[in-house]
């Protein structure tokens, strides 16, 4: 398994198509194939799990992803055909995001964080 936490299982109809393609649009890495129905990859940390199955209708939820360098990955990402449904952007709490579309639909947003703010200056609450 991979050393992550949380690790999500998105289902795809072609989990290998579904690999490369988030591979060439999102820089994942494949980590392990299971037969042909099972695919781990890594991003930074994280890890995801592609099973053999109907992609959803539509998503209920977005997977949230870190990245270096928001307006390059989504350069990179529209060039490799995800489609950007929010171009990047800088928020008051400090990140800079865009939101992207599989071919599957699942949504992915890709967040840069640009600045240290605390989170009262912006509405937010810090709970610890």
């Amino acid at each position: 398994m991979p050393a992550a936490t949380v690790i999500p299982v998105l289902h795809y109809p072609d989990v290998l198509a579904a690999s490369v393609w988030l591979q060439r649009a999102f820089g994942f890495e494949e980590r392990l194939r299971i037969g042909g129905h099972r695919i781990q990859l890594n991003v930074g940390s994280a890890a995801i799990v592609l099973a053999q199955g109907s992609a959803p209708a539509s998503a209920h939820f977005s997977i949230m992803v870190r990245v270096a360098d928001a307006d390059r990955h989504a350069k990179a990402a529209e060039a490799a055909g995800a489609k950007l449904v929010a171009p990047p952007q800088t928020f008051p709490y400090g990140e800079r995001q865009y939101t992207a579309i599989d071919p599957s639909g699942y949504a992915w947003t890709f967040s840069q964080s640009v600045a240290n703010v605390h989170p009262s200056a912006w509405g937010g609450e810090l709970v610890e």
